[in-house]
């Protein structure tokens, strides 16, 4: 099964009963890059995440977002540094009797001090926020999984849909260039006799050289069989699944070197309005395999 590269998933978890919630949202990326925003307490736990991440997905652009749900969040408390305070009192009385100073130093003052009073975060069972945190985002992650290999489902179908319409235009390309080339040597005879009628000299050596010359120029027999062989890879590595984007983005780059190539020797209105329909089917399909993992 293919998978998309497009994908949201998200999770809680709650934290001394304050949610924390987990979004991830993931997009096509040529490698696998991996963002996380969450509050500072968090922050030695992002390779740790990010770890989590390359776990269940290989490529695309993934933002994890952490936080709290609406107003929640762990309030910080006051610390204050009583035996820090008391050489400050300490000092300020000395001071104030060494030098006969008015003593001023009141609680206020005291917990303005460097080092006295300090607001830190709030204590957390560091293996129970472990294990509760990691889960949840396991949860956003295989959610953001499922809706990748949903989506994948559709993608794949589309692409089924568009390689059948590709095997319809080179059928139509044989038969319409085995009627161009027949059409050429037609013309060329009619005018060998026409040639022949006015000189009165027969040169069927030419006129045999002038219709191989012609129908080598014009012969796409090799680039269609090459055609039917991506369509047939790019079906088997559809059926194979797993991280097969690169593989189908290279398919699709030889597909349309094939249909340059068969447009390039087109000499036949039809022909070429059948190649343009060619290139936009690919192109199509590019647009749909650059979302592929």
């Amino acid at each position: 099964m293919i998978r998309s590269m497009t994908g949201f998933g998200s999770a809680e978890h709650d934290l001394d009963a304050n949610p924390l919630e987990i979004e991830v949202r993931t997009v096509n990326h040529r490698h696998l890059d991996v963002r996380v925003r969450f509050p500072r307490f968090l922050s030695a736990l992002e390779t740790e995440v990010k770890a989590r991440v390359r776990d269940h997905l290989e490529r695309g652009r993934v933002d994890i977002h952490i936080g709290f749900v609406g107003h929640a969040q762990l309030s910080p408390e006051l610390a204050v540094d009583f035996d820090l305070a008391a050489q400050y009192r300490a000092a300020a009385e000395k001071l104030s009797k060494t030098h006969g100073l008015e003593e001023g130093m009141d609680a206020r003052v005291l917990l303005e001090m460097p080092g006295v009073a300090s607001f830190v975060e709030p204590p957390v069972d560091e293996q129970a926020l472990r294990e509760g945190l990691f889960g949840a985002v396991d949860r956003a992650l295989e959610a953001v999984r499922s809706m990748r290999e949903a989506e994948g489902r559709v993608l794949s179908a589309e692409l089924e849909g568009r390689l059948s319409k590709i095997e319809v235009l080179v059928c139509e390309f044989e038969e319409r260039s085995a009627e161009v080339v027949e059409s050429v040597r037609d013309r060329l005879s009619r005018r060998m006799e026409q040639l022949e009628l006015e000189s009165g000299v027969t040169d069927t050596a030419r006129l045999h050289q002038e219709i191989v010359l012609a129908t080598d120029r014009l012969d796409i027999t090799e680039e269609l069989v090459r055609l039917r062989s991506h369509v047939e890879q790019f079906r088997a590595i559809l059926a194979e699944g797993g991280t097969v984007g690169r593989r189908l983005d290279f398919l699709i780059q030889e597909m349309s070197r094939e249909a340059n190539t068969v447009g390039s020797k087109a000499n036949d209105a039809p022909l070429a309005q059948d190649v343009v329909e060619l290139k936009s089917e690919l192109e199509r399909m590019r647009e749909q395999v650059q979302n592929i993992e």
